[in-house]
C-alpha cells in the first residue's frame, strides 16, 4: 500500500510540474508571437504593394492570433489600409500597388475612403493594377480607379446595381405561437417590421428605394469618372445586365484586359522594369502596415493630441465587448478625453446602426459636456443611425461619407407574448402570484392588458419627444421641422446633408483636419490618440478564458450553421435588447 501512494503522489507532482513547465512554454510561445507580430519585412527596392482586402474590412483591425485559441475573428483595418497607402505614395521602394481582388467584405463609404487614398496615391506618380478571378460589384468599385484592370478570361464580373434584403418572421412567430407587442413611433421607423409582417411596408419600402439609388448614383458617377464612360452609358449597362462574362467586360470597357496572373506579373515586371526570368518582390499589407506609427504616433511629436474615438457595432448597456459600444466605456472614453488638457480636440469616428435609448443617452451627454470645453468632430463611416445619429447630433459638425447610411430618428419597443407557445405547443402553464395588479410588468407569459400597453407606448413617445427635441437643438432646427425628417426614415448621406441632418460631406481625413483647425492646430502641432485602446496579445488570450467573451461561440455557431447563422444572429439580438431601442431598420447589407 505505501508503494502504491509512493506512485501516486509521484504521478501528481509530475502531472503539477508538468502543468507549470508547460504553461510557462505557453506563455513563451505567446510572448514570442505577439513579438514576431510587431516585426516588419524588411521592404526591397523596386517593390509593389499588394493589396488583397480579403477579410472584413472594419475601422480598426482585429487579429485572431494564436490559431485555435484567437481572440475572435480577424478583420482589416481601415485606417491600416489608409496608413499603409499614404505612406506607400512617398516610399522610394514602393513603386505601386497591385489590387488582387474577389469578394471585399466592407461598407461603401468604408471602401470609398480607400478608393479616395488609392487615387491620391497615384498623383505621386505611381501606378495600381487590379486582378480579378471574379469580381463582386464592391471589389470593382475599387478597382475602377486603376491603370490597368485584369479580369481571368473565365471570370466573372458582378455590375448590375445595388440590393439589399430582409428576413421576415411573421410566419414563424404564428406557427410557434409568439405574439410580439410593437411599440414605436414614426411610420418608417420599420426595425419592428420583420416581427410584424411578412413583407416591407409601403414607407420601408420608399425609404429603402430612394437611399439605395442615391448611393448608387452616387458610386456609378465616381466610376465613370475614372473609367472614362458616360453615367448614363453605365447605368444603361448596369440595370439591363450587359455584363454576363469576361468578354462582355471587356467589350464594354469595364475592364482594360483579360489575362491570367502570370501576364500580371509579366506587366508588373514591364513597370518594374525586371528581366523576364526575375520575380516581382510583392509586399503585403500585413508585412508592410506598421500599427505602431498609426497607434497614438500619428502626426509628430508635439504634446497636442486630438482624440480619436472609434464608437463600432450596436450600442449596448454597460461596458459591452471589443464588437460593439458599451455606454459605460465609450462615456468614459469621452469623459477621458474631455478631462486630458493635452487633447484639444476629439473626432468621434462612428460606424453604428444603433442600439440602446439608454446607452445612447449616457454616450450623448458626455459629447455635450466635451462640446462646452473643447471642438468634438463627428466622421460618419459606413453608417451611422438611430443610436448612432443620437451619439452624434450633439457634436460641432458632423461629417458624413456621401454613401453614409444615416438618419433613423426614432424608437421602437418589443414584448413578445409566449404564453401560446408554452401552452399549446409545449403544454406548459404559467401561474404567478403579486403584490400589486401591476407588480410583473413587463411580463412575457401572458398578454398585456390595454392599460398596460398604453404604459409601454407613452413611455416609448417621451424617448421618441426626447430623442427629436436633443436632435432639433444639435442641428439648430425647429423641432416641428426634425420630426419631419425623423419618423425612423433613413437617409443616404447625400440626402441627409441635403436636408440639414449632416453639415459636410467627406472623410475621416477631413474630420481630423476640421476638428485641427477648431483647435488652432497646424497640421505638424498634433499627434493622433485612439480611444479606447484595443487589447494587447496577451489580453487577448487571457480573454478566452473569460466566460463573458461570447467571440469562441459566435465562431463556433457561424461554423455549424453556415448560410443560416444571419438569422440566428438576429434572434440573439433580439434577445439581448433591453429597454426602448435606437435602432436602423433592418440588418441592411448592401451588396
Amino acid at each position: 500500500m505505501r508503494q502504491f501512494f509512493k506512485f501516486v503522489l509521484a504521478t501528481i507532482v509530475g502531472l503539477g510540474v508538468f502543468s507549470v513547465i508547460g504553461f510557462v512554454v505557453l506563455i513563451g510561445i505567446i510572448a514570442a508571437a505577439a513579438a514576431g507580430g510587431s516585426e516588419k519585412k524588411e521592404v526591397a527596392s523596386n517593390s509593389v504593394l499588394e493589396l488583397k482586402l480579403n477579410e472584413p474590412l472594419t475601422e480598426r483591425g482585429r487579429e485572431a492570433r494564436f490559431g485555435p485559441f484567437g481572440g475572435g475573428e480577424s478583420s482589416t483595418g481601415l485606417v491600416e489600409v489608409k496608413e499603409a497607402i499614404r505612406r506607400a505614395k512617398t516610399d522610394d521602394n514602393i513603386k505601386g500597388i497591385l489590387l488582387n481582388l474577389e469578394m471585399v467584405q466592407g461598407g461603401l463609404a468604408s471602401l470609398e475612403e480607400v478608393r479616395d487614398a488609392l487615387i491620391d496615391f497615384k498623383k505621386g506618380g505611381k501606378f495600381v493594377v487590379a486582378y480579378h478571378e471574379t469580381a463582386s460589384e464592391k471589389s470593382f468599385y475599387l478597382a475602377s480607379v486603376a491603370d490597368e484592370i485584369y479580369l481571368h478570361p473565365q471570370g466573372l464580373l458582378e455590375f448590375n446595381g445595388l440590393s439589399t434584403e430582409v428576413m421576415f418572421f411573421k410566419r414563424l412567430f404564428d406557427k410557434v405561437g409568439i405574439e410580439p407587442y410593437i411599440f414605436r413611433v414614426g411610420s418608417f421607423k420599420s426595425a419592428v417590421e420583420p416581427f410584424m409582417r411578412e413583407s416591407f411596408s409601403d414607407s420601408a419600402r420608399y425609404q429603402t428605394v430612394s437611399f439605395l439609388n442615391s448611393i448608387n448614383d452616387h458610386t456609378i458617377a465616381q466610376v465613370a469618372a475614372s473609367r472614362g464612360i458616360a453615367p448614363e452609358r453605365l447605368h444603361l449597362i448596369s440595370d439591363s445586365m450587359l455584363v454576363h462574362d469576361a468578354n462582355d467586360a471587356l467589350r464594354l470597357k469595364m475592364v482594360t484586359k483579360l489575362g491570367y496572373f502570370d501576364e500580371v506579373q509579366d506587366y508588373l515586371r514591364g513597370k518594374l522594369k525586371l528581366d523576364k526570368d526575375k520575380k516581382p518582390s510583392l509586399v503585403s499589407l500585413s508585412e508592410y502596415a506598421d500599427s505602431e506609427d498609426i497607434d497614438e504616433k500619428e502626426g509628430s511629436t508635439s504634446g497636442n493630441r486630438i482624440a480619436v474615438i472609434y464608437a463600432e457595432g450596436d450600442i449596448v448597456g454597460g461596458k459591452g465587448s471589443d464588437s460593439n459600444i458599451g455606454g459605460t466605456k465609450f462615456a468614459e472614453a469621452i469623459r477621458k478625453a474631455r478631462l486630458d488638457d493635452k487633447v484639444k480636440a476629439v473626432v468621434l469616428r462612428i460606424n453604428s446602426p444603433g442600439g440602446s435609448s439608454l446607452a445612447s443617452d449616457v454616450i450623448y451627454r458626455e459629447v455635450v459636456l466635451t462640446k462646452k470645453v473643447k471642438p468634438i468632430i463627428a466622421s460618419m463611416s459606413d453608417v451611422a443611425a438611430s443610436g448612432g445619429y443620437y451619439i452624434a447630433m450633439a457634436c460641432d459638425t458632423i461629417v458624413a461619407h456621401p454613401n453614409t447610411i444615416t438618419g433613423s430618428i426614432g424608437v421602437f419597443g418589443i414584448l413578445p407574448n409566449i404564453q401560446p407557445l408554452l401552452a399549446d405547443k409545449l403544454g406548459i402553464t404559467v401561474d404567478r402570484v403579486r403584490t400589486g395588479k401591476f407588480s410583473d410588468v413587463p411580463t412575457i407569459t401572458r398578454p398585456l392588458t390595454e392599460f398596460e400597453k398604453r404604459v409601454l407606448q407613452h413611455e416609448v413617445d417621451n424617448i421618441y419627444a426626447d430623442f427629436t427635441s436633443k436632435a432639433a437643438q444639435g442641428r439648430h432646427m425647429p423641432v416641428e421641422r426634425l420630426r419631419r425628417l425623423a419618423s425612423g426614415r433613413v437617409w443616404s448621406g447625400l440626402e441627409a446633408k441635403a436636408n440639414g441632418l449632416v453639415d459636410v460631406l467627406g472623410d475621416y481625413d477631413d474630420a481630423l483636419k476640421l476638428a485641427a483647425t477648431r483647435a488652432h492646430l497646424k497640421a505638424d502641432d498634433y499627434r493622433v490618440q485612439r480611444l479606447p485602446r484595443q487589447k494587447s496579445s496577451f489580453e487577448q488570450f487571457v480573454s478566452m478564458f473569460n466566460d463573458s467573451d461570447d467571440e469562441a461561440k459566435a465562431r463556433a455557431m457561424k461554423a455549424e450553421l453556415g448560410p443560416l447563422y444571419p438569422a440566428y444572429q438576429q434572434y440573439q439580438q433580439l434577445r439581448q435588447m433591453r429597454g426602448v431601442q435606437a435602432r436602423l431598420p433592418y440588418e441592411l447589407d448592401i451588396e
